[in-house]
């Protein structure tokens, strides 16, 4: 959901339109849409109707439990409890609840999932079908037994240990053991740095099966639970079943208190230096600490406060974009704000990602920053074009409000529960914006900003490479840094330049529309405009509010030699910077104030695109930026040179990544080492050149007759014809047409193997396996890739996830591509232990080898069906779906909106046909297998 901007939400009607005023102490009512109430047994519970998506319903369990809970020996068991739940209950042994489900297309990991945190843990099935006599129950059964009615049976829990013994080793990469060193000085001691969730992989291996009981027994109890539900039912009926349901599970005698951590306050600066062999970056943060607001606290003035945050955040935002706009960038990137933290704590921070050996430059920039701030405050013009687009930003919100979907709610419902987190109802939300936030003043804003950056409860974090010859800043020295920025007296306010927000003075030409045809299979017309260029239009409004904007020309990157490829590679990403016109990217911003539209460009292998995205009052804006990206692009060579300066030190210690020493590998031998293929790297960015890529660009988009282009959503006929005449209409026209090159790129034939070492801090194998094959690119043929990835998903996640607990999961890719080979992909990929790859590889095979020899499983099949046909009616309610299924036929030359081509397909997948595809696909395929290990 739109989170509010900033998760708290909003305030009453009842609030004085004028002035916003109104008793800011006073609670947040509740939105009168919810029913609600508490059990005799201490249950909470949330219901609400919604239809989006329409004939679903969504199932949401919160327990106010997470691992800040754990005793020592418990350390890891909340989140293995949380896996424990989907290993057997009362009234569904063995894995029957995932079985149960997804006979009727809700699958596990999309649909049904759980996450364990510090503070809380959280079940859900989303999306759930409402039709199927008896489902609903099943879902309210299932968390039911989520509640109090686990088995936790001795086999289950010993098979489990094996797969969360590898989810902690594929989770233990450079980013989390950098964060479990600095953890424990940011919460200044507290149990928040001694739980990281995943736990002691001695305790996981190890633990008594009491142990884990106990910490179930103990806390996953009625009085620290609530259920969500929301979807398209009747609320009554829903009420009276979870009342009836629920109401039977006991509650707890004498139950353990639900403690909250506090993090002690410290007066004197604190200091972590946190870094790894892994680690690709330096970073210098100061972290200040505050307490947070607690849940019987909030009231409408910790709402206005946050929006003070928001708009702070805003302008800081934009302050940062400009700083690294020209010149020499001093860091690769900076900022500053607030955040939550956990539950008791929330930080001011400021953050600044430094150049290799440059932290105490970086540190001091940033703190200037924040010293300008602290000093001169921010500007009235600033403030007003931030609090501009926040109100732009409710108002959008808004108009969308029937597209707020049933896990949005459920999420909100887990703030309110957990947290005390208002939700008072959308009209209240925005009347509350609309009414508060104008009257908030600079000089309030900067107040906050002062408050905030305290001198107090200050941690600095220096995190990076453990590498010879990089220098960290030490804290002796990030001290002198702050004395030495405090101490500074000449530190000017920041300027605020006004700018002109007329995007387009004049147009050379107007365009027009010369004639028009009706696209009755899609409900869509096309137009050829006088420059011979085609738009092709389809009204929608399953997400209310919105327009989109794509286009289509071929050629691509196909066209260009190798010693442009590297140009190409980063051409959208660095005009990005450039802005558009005459605005430069700072004061495009600022012209666009208060209007939500985008427009981007992409150059591919085989095409080039414009894109983008508006409210209908905004139309016109886009329009204009999209006539811009082809007649006036902007090509700033300072822009240029300062996002190349941050690009090169960005890449200085790519390499300490396995990640990306894995990643480049793939991409060389996926090629067969072809010429084309590129590393990004510093050898790629010193290949790039600024005057080429003003050459190709002007060449990609300089004829607008070689371009289809595509606008589908949320605005009436005539008005998309008008304008999309009238500015697409006046783009030049060269009257000609491109179509891609085949560079004869693919991968090697035959069977490829190779083990490649890598140095490695934690001893993990990363098994990647590709089959690739000329098949017709034709509907029947990808729906059964959709199959065949989704049968070799549920059977990997049987046989060597659950049965041998080898893997925390097995990674399946299957698709096809039309061009320049009509051929297809299967990838699968899983991290395990060194030691027993060689045993889990076979079973990947052998599963492909079934698949072959006897097709697939009645329920395999019917598990996939199901929910390859749900997911296409929940598909067909946005309006993307449109624009997807209009460009592909225009690309493809088929229409995959038609039932024959989709519905009918997958209603008669069988067996035979699985076998008879998968035969024909992975007889005759290139095979490659690449096995990375630990050197």
């Amino acid at each position: 959901m739109y989170k509010l901007l900033f998760s708290l939400l909003a305030l009453s009607l009842l609030w004085s339109p004028v002035s916003g005023q109104g008793d800011l102490n006073s609670p947040v009512p509740l939105d009168p849409a919810i029913r609600t109430g508490v059990l005799e047994n201490g249950m909470t519970y949330y219901i609400r109707h919604n239809q989006e998506p329409k004939e679903r319903a969504s199932f949401y369990i919160i327990q106010n439990v997470g691992a800040i809970l754990e005793e020592d020996s418990q350390n890891g068991l909340a989140h293995f409890l949380e896996h424990m739940a989907f290993n057997g209950t009362k009234h569904f042994p063995g894995k029957g609840i995932i079985s149960s489900l997804e006979r009727h297309g809700v699958a596990f990991g999309r649909n049904i999932n759980a996450y364990t945190a510090q503070d809380e843990t959280v079940y859900n099935i989303s999306n759930v079908p409402v039709a199927p006599k008896g489902l609903l129950d099943t879902c309210l059964l299932v968390l039911h037994d989520w509640s109090n009615y686990l088995l936790l049976e001795e086999e289950e829990i010993d098979a489990e240990r094996g797969v969360i013994s590898e989810e902690w080793r594929t989770r233990r990469d450079a980013g989390f053991r950098i964060r479990n060193q600095m953890t424990p000085v940011v919460t200044n001691g507290s149990k928040y740095g001694e739980r990281d969730v995943i736990g002691d992989l001695d305790v996981i291996k190890e633990f008594e099966y009491q142990t884990l009981r106990n910490f179930y027994h103990d806390w996953y109890r009625t009085d620290l639970q609530a259920v969500a539900i929301v979807g398209d039912f009747d609320v009554d009926e829903m009420e009276a079943k979870v009342k009836e349901l629920f109401s039977k599970i006991p509650a707890v005698e004498n139950p353990k208190e639900r403690y909250n951590v506090e993090i002690e306050p410290k007066a004197e600066t604190d200091y972590v230096l946190a870094t790894d062999k892994e680690a690709g970056q330096s970073s210098i943060a100061l972290y200040i600490r505050h307490p947070e607001v607690k849940a019987e606290d909030k009231t409408h003035e910790t709402l206005r406060t946050s929006y003070m945050k928001s708009l702070a955040s805003s302008m800081i935002s934009a302050r940062m974009q400009e700083l690294l706009q020209n010149g020499t960038p001093p860091f690769i990137n900076g900022g500053m704000g607030f955040s939550g933290y956990n539950r008791t704590t929330q930080l001011f921070y400021l953050s600044a990602t430094a150049k290799e050996n440059d932290e105490a430059n970086a540190f001091k920039t940033i703190l200037t920053e924040a010293e300008r701030i602290k000093r001169h405050g921010f500007t009235e013009g600033e403030l007003e074009r931030a609090k501009t687009t926040m109100l732009l930003g409710y108002e959008n919100y808004y108009k969308s409000r029937e597209k707020i979907n049933h896990d949005s709610y459920c999420k909100e419902f887990k703030d309110l529960y957990l947290t005390n987190s208002p939700m008072p109802g959308i009209e209240y939300e925005y009347n509350f914006a609309k009414n508060t936030i104008p009257g908030i003043t600079a000089k309030e804003v900067s107040q906050l900003f002062f408050k905030y950056f305290s001198k107090e409860n200050r941690v600095i974090v220096i995190t990076g490479p453990d590498k010879q010859g990089i220098n960290h800043l030490s804290k002796e020295e990030s001290l002198a840094v702050i004395e030495e920025v405090s101490q500074t007296y000449d530190i000017a306010p920041y300027v605020d330049a006004v700018v002109s927000s007329s995007l387009v003075e004049k147009l050379g030409i107007e365009g027009k529309v010369i004639a028009e045809k009706e696209l009755p299979e899609f409900d869509a017309v096309e137009w050829t405009l006088s420059n011979n260029t085609k738009v092709v239009y389809r009204f929608a409004d399953y997400n209310k509010n919105s327009v989109s904007l794509s286009s289509y020309s071929k050629g691509g990157s196909s066209l260009y030699e190798v010693n442009d490829l590297a140009t190409l590679g980063v051409m959208s990403s660095f005009m990005s910077n450039f802005g558009i016109g005459e605005f430069s990217a700072t004061d495009l911003r600022k012209a666009l104030t208060g209007k939500s539209a985008k427009v981007n460009f992409a150059v591919g292998e085989l095409s080039e695109n414009i894109g983008g995205s508006c409210r209908p009052e905004d139309f016109e804006t886009m329009m204009q930026l999209a006539y811009l990206r082809f007649e006036q692009p902007r090509f700033d060579k300072e822009a240029y040179d300062a996002y190349m300066q941050r690009n090169l030190a960005y890449v200085a210690n790519m390499g300490n990544d396995p990640k990306k020493a894995m990643g480049d590998s793939v991409s060389l031998i996926r090629s067969n080492y072809h010429e084309r293929t590129l590393l990004f790297g510093e050898e790629f960015l010193q290949a790039v050149s600024f005057e080429r890529m003003q050459k190709i660009y002007q060449e990609r988009f300089n004829d607008a007759s070689d371009f289809v282009f595509f606008i589908v959503g949320d605005i009436e006929k005539e008005v998309a014809k008008e304008l999309s005449a009238k500015y697409l209409g006046a783009i030049s026209s060269k009257e000609g047409s491109e179509n891609w090159v085949d560079n004869k790129v693919s991968n090697p034939e035959g069977n490829t193997k190779k083990q490649i070492a890598l140095e490695l801090t934690e001893p993990k194998a990363t098994v990647k396996i590709y089959y690739d094959n000329e098949i017709d690119y034709t509907p029947e043929n990808r729906i059964a890739f959709s199959f065949i990835k989704s049968i070799l998903t549920l059977r990997y996640t049987e046989e060597i996830r659950e049965k041998e607990g080898g893997t925390y999961g097995v990674g399946v890719g299957a698709g096809l591509g039309h061009y320049p080979t009509a051929e297809g992909t299967v990838s699968i990929g899983f991290d395990c232990d060194p030691e027993r790859s060689g045993d889990l590889i076979p079973l990947v095979y052998r599963e492909i080898e079934k698949l072959m020899k006897e097709g697939a499983s009645d329920e395999d099949i019917e598990k996939t069906r199901s929910n390859l046909l749900k997911g296409r009616v929940e598909s067909k309610e946005n309006n993307g779906y449109w624009m997807s299924m209009i460009k592909s036929y225009y690309i493809h030359g088929v229409n995959n909106n038609l039932p024959e081509n989709y519905e009918q397909i997958v209603e008669n997948m069988d067996s035979k046909q699985i076998q008879k595809i998968a035969k024909q696909f992975f007889e005759s395929a290139d095979k490659m297998e690449l096995i990375f290990v630990p050197k």
